[in-house]
């Protein structure tokens, strides 16, 4: 069932009225006819419904409500991606996986070994670029927000934005001790905000780690191997994944 975000004036009494891009989307790429069910989340009500579509016009769609519930498809605990800006294409690929691995929202960082430099124009579009694949993740992986891709910061206003959140992990090649790292992955817990910091392609320099710690940001280890970036990323994220959804089933 493909899913879709709604806004809460869309919802009424029995129908649902989706308008804007999705409308085409549906309309014109899934090429969906009356008849047909869909969900459509409402991220500021955090409700799911089930609907079933009943008229299509040309700006908008007539979804009769079938169900409604409670969406409990974000972890219990919201992860902070810090990501330094990689090469190419990878930060899409990263945004896409991070999101279906339930990242509660991704800021790309401008890190000292960064070979990308974006002027502000090209900065604009790739953060909205960014953001629409944020989008796109959130609706297959169904979940229930659109994690926010923030606006590309400078190292040290990631530390500073990090500063309240309660566990904090740098992934770094020259740490060791994976029971260590194991110790910290176990130790989060429901409720908190967990910041991860990884590096571009060439990794962190010495004096960044030295900056994260005197921050109060832990360096771990994620194996005896050197990681990419990408990879790093998701190994950790999955890691945390596992752990949160463990202690809910515990619960």
């Amino acid at each position: 069932m493909y899913q879709f975000f709604i806004e809460p004036f869309e919802v009424k009494e029995e129908h649902i009225i989706i308008t804007g891009s999705d409308v085409n989307h549906i309309k014109n790429v899934l090429r969906m006819r009356a008849g047909e069910k869909i969900a459509a989340v409402c991220e500021a009500e955090g409700r799911k419904y089930v609907c079933e579509i009943q008229n299509m016009e040309e700006e908008s769609i007539f979804c009769r409500i079938l169900s409604a519930e409670e969406s409990n498809t974000e972890l219990s605990a919201k992860i902070f991606l810090f990501q330094g800006l990689p090469k190419g294409d990878k930060m899409e690929l990263i945004v896409q996986k991070a999101v279906e691995l339930g990242c509660f929202e991704i800021i790309p960082v401008v890190c000292k070994r960064c070979v990308v430099k974006l002027e502000e124009k090209k900065r604009k579009s790739r953060v909205e670029r960014w953001q629409s694949i944020s989008e796109a993740a959130a609706k297959q992986s169904m979940r229930q927000i659109i994690p926010h891709v923030h606006d590309v910061m400078s190292f040290a206003e990631a530390l500073s934005y990090a500063s309240d959140m309660s566990v904090r992990l740098i992934p770094y090649e020259r740490a060791v001790n994976m029971p260590e790292t194991k110790k910290w992955l176990e130790s989060v817990r429901p409720g908190e905000k967990i910041a991860v910091f990884i590096g571009p392609e060439g990794g962190f320099e010495e004096a960044e780690i030295e900056k994260a710690k005197e921050a109060g940001v832990m360096p771990i280890t994620l194996g005896r191997r050197i990681l990419r970036t990408e990879t790093a990323a998701l190994t950790i994220l999955g890691w945390l994944m596992y752990e949160l959804e463990s202690m809910e089933k515990e619960v």
